[in-house]
């Protein structure tokens, strides 16, 4: 089982008003989650910039990944999940800054000096190129799927579960590769699955 795991609840009736809205009602999460990352350009993963340098430079001249640090991160990146699966329509319940909800992203502390090269850092975010590619059109078959899905649900209160497996596995693509590559949590690469 990879290092990284994302999982989410398939709810049988969503909020046809909640999801109606959910672009304006998602204002808020977003304004708090921009707040945390201010003055910061957002990666990929999820993470900050400043805390993927700072990773980088504890685990090449240290060889430590603090525990706090890595804590931080991963709660940042749980909360950013729980926004982006909101604005997905993936769950209906407004984005908690410290409850789970229904979505459960886990990612394993690694002991860096028996789990982790300490140069591979260096060039972690080169390696995930090709991932960077395959989830760029995929994102864009998200974004099409979330569509269809919004007014799949404005119609019959359903979010269709074939597109709602699809955009969980692009999620959790997408989490293992920011865990590899930016969080710098484990050496192993990720697959290229939705599974």
């Amino acid at each position: 089982m990879y290092p990284a795991s994302l999982d989410i609840k398939y709810k049988d009736k969503m909020n046809r008003l909640s999801s109606f809205f959910r672009l304006f009602w998602s204002i808020p999460a977003i304004i708090v989650l921009s707040l945390i990352n201010a003055g910061w350009e957002s990666d990929m993963g999820g993470i900050t910039t400043g805390l993927f340098l700072g990773t980088v430079i504890t685990i090449v001249f240290r060889q430590i990944y603090p525990k706090w640090w890595f804590d931080f991160a991963l709660e940042l990146n749980r909360f950013g999940t729980r926004v982006i699966a909101y604005m997905l329509l993936l769950t209906d319940r407004f984005p908690s800054t410290y409850d789970a909800q229904s979505v459960r992203l886990d990612i394993k502390y690694p002991d860096v000096k028996k789990d982790l090269n300490r140069w591979l850092p260096l060039v972690k975010w080169l390696l995930a190129f090709p991932h960077y590619v395959v989830l760029a059109f995929l994102g864009i078959a998200v974004f099409v799927c979330t569509v269809v899905a919004w007014f799949s649900i404005l119609f019959t209160g359903r979010y269709p579960k074939g597109i709602f497996d699809f955009v969980v596995g692009y999620l959790r693509w997408s989490t293992r590769v920011g865990a590899y590559a930016f969080l710098l949590t484990t050496d192993e690469y990720p697959p290229f699955s939705l599974k």
